[in-house]
This record gives structure tokens, C-alpha cells and sequence, in this order.
């Protein structure tokens, strides 16, 4: 084979139900089938072996924010979920707008984090989009076409040409459309009610107005089918707006405070309807203390932790049945690696070697097992399957609750000049 093999993973069951080992060098796939000798070999015997899967849309804080969280916990965070590749937003404190609050954002990751990053660009006015993209960011965005935590809107003429800009670069452009009426919610039923979807809807519709013919839009976070339907682009949903509706939670519970809101049960499972259509899940993964969650409704900040718990939910499906394992590797995995043009995990020579084992067993989420600083979560009690050992760039990253030498790296996006 010529590389050197890093790993073996034996006895792994192929998406077409082939039994066969993975042989793993170089941080790719070197070939599946028989295995010979190797620096590390993992037995996947009774495990469910699927790629890694790529978050391309995580809030990682850090800086002037590292109490709710850093680089090194939220990394952490990730790989105990299943996940090798994490995309941070742009709204940081301060917002990555220009090359040199970029390149430090940059180096502060490079210093932390345990797995594989892309770090997108920031869309206001005034950002310098073409030094952003050759200083490497991955994508521009998440664009706000709404007011949001860390971000304000952006006027529909920036977006407009910002689009241009980004088309010229064949750029992704990721867009939080949301249209929020006036008014500071009370509780979540006002809170759905004050960014309510009907207009979200509008606002995914106004921005496939603005976007030019060959221009690439991904919406991000949509809670709604009628959004769904919406969209002209590639679309993005979380794992709170298909597991949570607020009439399951107290109405002054802050924890469930998120943008775009959770709905009402009857327009979760109408999201769940459109399973087909959406092309990405993704956690946006937004932590917060609990100090900041814990004051009274309409001061607290808005954003839920999730980046580790968002595949082991979707895996729970998966083994109840009510979704199959090929759906969550396209929309985990093989499709966000896709729509960001990078190299994809999986089983064929030449993959990312990246993967996650999981055991054909739920556990109840337990806040105190996971690893972000934010300790407590909105899925807490519910079903969820964790992975027992992660494999990443070809070797074991994480096992038995344990994460072994690893150290992450930074993807840059396609305009990027060292």
C-alpha cells in the first residue's frame, strides 16, 4: 500500500451489510477488506461503526466568553459526541470582520482545540470579505437576516452585496432568516409568538430574492416546515427543534430560550415531516453559564448547548427505528462535508478516517456526564446513544470515557494564502 498503517478497525458491518476491516494510514482509508499488521487495531464487534461527523454550526466562545466556554472543552465536548470537525461562527467578541481579528482567532484554536476546525467570516457592513476569504474562512456567516444573540441584522442591500462578493469567490454564504416582531418576550409561548413562522418563512423567502443567480446559500437553524419549503438553498436543522416543543417545558424556563424559537408539538413533528429535505443537521451548539440562564425570562440570553449531544440523539432514532443510519451519515457527515468542500469521512479509500463506535444502547442524558462548561442541558432525561471510542485522522481519539493524545487542526476554506 505504500502509507504506513496508523489503525485497524476490524469486524466493521459496511453500509451495504459487507462485514470487513478498515485499514487506516496517512489519515485517510487505505482499504477495506483483509487486515494485516498495524500500530493500533480497535475490535467494532457489536458496534455500529458510522464517519465522524462534521457540526457546521457551533458557537465555541472563548476569548472574552471562555466562562461559558473554550476551545479545549468545547473540542472535548465534540469528539464525546461523535464529532471531529466543529465550524465556529463569526460573532465572537469581537466579530471576526478582518484578517487579523481572524488569524488570532485562528491561533487561539490552534493552542486548544482536541479536533479538526473551520473557523467562518463574518457578514456586516464594513467586513473585508475579500481578506476574510484569503485569510481562510471556511464559509461567511451565519449571516444575520435577523437580530440575534452577538449579532444585529444586516441590511438587505449588505446582504445583497455581500452575495455578489461571495459568489465571485464561489464562497458559502450560511444565513440565520428570522423576522422578529417588536417586543421583549415574557416566556417561550411569547417568545414563539414574538418570532413567530410565518415570518421566518418570509425572511428565507427575502433572502432567495437578494441571493444572485450561481450564488450558494445554506440556511442555517430552521424551525419551521414552512421555511423548510421555503428555501432556495441548502437547509440546516438542530436536534432542539426536531426533540423540543415549549409546551413541554415550564413557560418561564429559560434552558429551552433559543433563536429561532422551539414551537408548538404540532410544528415540531411538522419539521420531522420534512426529513427528506433537509440536507444537514447541525447543534448550534451556543453555551451559557447557568448563572446567565438563571434571571428572569426576558433578560436571559438566548442559546443551547449541543454539540454533544446532538448525534447520540439522532442514534437513539436510529435504533428505535423511527430513522435509518444511512439518513444521519448523509446529514451528519457525508453532507456537510459536501456543502463545505472538504474531504468527506468514510469507508472508501481515500476517506477522512474518522469515525464513531456507538453501542446498540440508550442511556438517559445526564448534564453532569457531559463535557461543555454550560452544565445542564435542555435534553436532559432523554434517550441517547454516545459513541464508546472515536477514531480520528486514523487514530483513537477518544475511548471508554477518556480521551488519549489528540490535538486538533484547521481546515481554511478554498481562498485561503498562506
Amino acid at each position: 500500500m505504500g502509507d504506513h498503517v496508523s489503525c485497524v478497525i476490524r469486524n466493521v458491518t459496511l453500509p451495504g451489510g459487507r462485514v470487513a476491516d478498515l485499514t487506516l494510514g496517512g489519515g485517510r482509508v487505505l482499504h477495506a477488506g483483509a487486515s494485516g499488521r498495524a500500530d493500533e487495531v480497535i475490535d467494532a464487534a457489536g458496534l455500529v461503526c458510522i464517519p465522524a461527523a462534521v457540526d457546521m454550526h457551533t458557537h465555541l466562545r472563548g476569548g472574552s466568553q471562555r466562562h461559558k466556554e473554550d476551545w479545549r472543552s468545547g473540542t472535548t465536548s465534540a469528539l464525546f459526541g461523535g464529532v471531529t470537525v466543529v465550524v465556529d461562527q463569526p460573532n465572537t467578541v469581537p466579530p471576526l470582520t478582518t484578517p487579523g481579528v481572524f488569524a488570532a482567532r485562528v491561533r487561539e484554536a490552534e493552542e486548544e482545540a482536541i479536533c479538526a476546525f473551520g473557523i467562518n467570516g463574518g457578514v456586516v457592513p464594513g467586513a473585508d470579505l475579500a481578506g476574510l476569504w484569503r485569510a481562510g474562512a471556511l464559509a461567511f456567516g451565519e449571516i444575520f437576516a435577523g437580530p440575534s444573540s452577538y449579532g444585529a441584522a444586516v441590511p438587505p442591500d449588505t446582504l445583497r452585496d455581500a452575495f455578489m462578493v461571495l459568489q465571485h469567490f464561489g464562497a458559502l454564504a450560511t444565513v440565520h432568516a428570522e423576522d422578529p416582531l417588536p417586543g421583549a418576550p415574557v416566556d417561550l409561548h411569547d417568545h414563539d409568538r414574538l418570532r413567530p413562522a410565518l415570518t421566518e418563512a418570509q425572511a428565507v423567502g427575502a433572502v432567495c430574492d437578494l441571493l444572485p443567480r450561481g450564488g450558494r446559500v445554506h440556511f442555517c437553524h430552521m424551525s419551521t416546515a414552512a421555511a423548510v419549503d421555503a428555501a432556495c438553498g441548502t437547509v440546516e436543522v438542530t436536534p432542539h427543534h426536531l426533540f423540543l416543543s415549549w409546551e413541554r417545558f415550564d413557560r418561564g424556563d429559560t434552558t429551552a430560550r433559543v433563536n429561532p424559537p422551539i414551537r408548538t408539538e404540532r410544528e415540531r413533528k411538522e419539521l420531522w415531516s420534512r426529513w427528506g429535505r433537509i440536507d444537514v443537521v447541525a447543534s448550534d451548539h451556543a453555551p451559557h453559564t447557568s448563572e446567565e440562564k438563571g434571571v428572569p425570562f426576558s433578560d436571559a440570553p438566548s442559546g443551547i448547548p449541543g454539540v454533544e449531544t446532538m448525534l447520540p440523539l439522532l442514534m437513539a432514532e436510529v435504533f428505535s427505528g423511527r430513522i435509518t443510519l444511512r439518513s444521519v451519515i448523509e446529514k451528519t457527515s457525508y453532507n456537510p462535508a459536501r456543502i463545505l468542500r472538504i474531504p468527506k469521512a468514510g469507508f472508501e479509500p481515500g476517506d477522512r478516517a474518522d469515525f464513531a463506535l456507538y453501542p446498540e444502547e440508550t442511556v438517559a442524558i445526564d448534564p453532569d456526564a457531559l463535557h461543555t462548561k454550560s452544565r445542564w442541558t435542555p435534553f436532559e432525561g432523554m434517550a441517547a446513544a454516545f459513541p464508546e471510542i472515536v477514531v480520528m485522522g486514523g487514530r483513537c481519539a477518544a475511548e471508554g470515557g477518556e480521551i488519549l493524545s489528540c490535538r486538533g487542526r484547521w481546515i481554511p476554506g478554498k481562498g485561503y494564502i498562506p
